[in-house]
């Protein structure tokens, strides 16, 4: 081999995702598969947006907006914060990678829970810098150790609320706690991905602590309560001054037309919106009973997934409910053998996901 790769290429894995559907019915033959591994919206998106998209099929050959003029200034009215402090991407997986490119030197460190959302430790050794993990607590992040980990050397603490794959939260009360004694050289950044699925009342309101602490990064998303995770669209805001240098780094054109457009218009349905929260509510709660009645352990969530405890290999399970034709994410990847994350799903398919159970264990 003539060319050499960079050692921190090397010392990073391949991100796996979940099966696809189209994979699962073609390596075992299944006519009917069902996907709970990627914590989709079961509901799809709205129809406002399958409207949008039609209409844009004439643009087709156009290069979209890189500034995102539109979107920014949509996200912006529906979040009462200024254009000028939103930036936005191909999906948070592109945004990490952009705020590790524009902050990490090698050899600095970022924080980070032992088991969360795996692309923050990826992407901080693709710079070259350190991922310190830190344990969790009860299953959900120990916010206070993780401030204690905090050394001259740290440059960024990624606190994902709600941490995926748990999905708990910690509170409002809690984080205030900390955050005075995170340095004003230390980027905050508070991933909120699942947002829009919080049902607890408590949970941190970050925008309003942003006013005051130019060190904050909130990052959001169109994938998830959204039903845009196809379209690739996510957001960030933070103060202006910071949004410049990394409106530098993201690509010119990473939010395609069809998602700019699609994010406009799922913007606008907060009918749309309430119809999702309100179901996924509840069906964590029919989920909660089921696996009550099997003796299941599990997380209390507020996002749109529930880390499922099996005490046992969890690589059977998951090996058995594909034969089913269901399709989970199992604990082995994710840093917690022996649970299952499962998406939640409709009625009909949260049903059938519990009779398989039933029928396995």
């Amino acid at each position: 081999m003539g060319y050499s790769i960079r050692q921190e290429v090397l010392n990073i894995e391949k991100y796996v995702a979940g099966k696809p559907i189209s994979e699962v019915k073609r390596e075992l033959g299944l006519e009917e598969v069902i996907k709970l591994a990627s914590n989709e919206n079961p509901l799809g998106c709205s129809p406002k947006v399958k409207e949008v998209l039609k209409n844009a099929l004439e643009e087709t050959a156009l290069y979209p907006d890189s500034s995102n003029y539109e979107l920014k200034n949509a996200i912006a009215k529906d979040l009462g914060v200024k254009a000028d402090q939103v930036f936005c991407g191909a999906g948070s997986d592109s945004l990490i990678k952009v705020l590790c490119s524009a902050l990490l030197n090698a050899g600095e460190e970022s924080i980070m829970a032992e088991v969360t959302f795996p692309r923050y430790e990826a992407n901080t050794k693709l710079m070259g810098a350190k991922a310190v993990k830190v344990p969790l607590k009860d299953n959900g992040l120990d916010i206070e150790a993780m401030v204690d980990a905090i050394t001259e050397k740290t440059k960024i603490i990624w606190f994902c609320n709600p941490n995926n794959p748990t999905g708990n939260m910690f509170t409002g009360k809690e984080f205030e706690k900390v955050l005075s004694r995170i340095p004003d050289s230390v980027i905050i950044v508070m991933d909120e991905a699942y947002i829009e699925y919080v049902t607890d009342s408590d949970f941190p309101n970050s925008l309003e602590l942003l006013k005051n602490h130019p060190n904050m990064i909130v990052l959001r998303t169109f994938s998830k309560a959204y039903g845009l995770a196809a379209l690739r669209c996510g957001y960030g805001i933070a103060h202006e001054d910071l949004v410049q240098y990394l409106n530098r780094v993201i690509n010119p054109f990473d939010v395609n037309l069809y998602a700019q457009k699609a994010a406009i218009a799922a913007l606008e349905d907060k009918d749309f919106l309430k119809l999702v929260h309100e179901t996924n509510k509840e069906q964590k709660e029919y989920l909660y009973k089921e696996f009550d009645k099997l003796g299941l352990n599990y997380v209390k969530t507020n996002a749109n997934f529930i880390m499922v405890g099996l005490n046992r290999d969890d690589k059977p399970i998951f090996d058995e409910l594909l034969r089913k034709g269901i399709i989970i994410r199992p604990g082995f990847l994710l840093g917690m053998p022996g649970w299952l994350r499962i998406t939640i799903g409709t009625e009909k398919q949260n049903k059938k996901l519990i009779e398989a159970l039933k029928d396995i264990l």
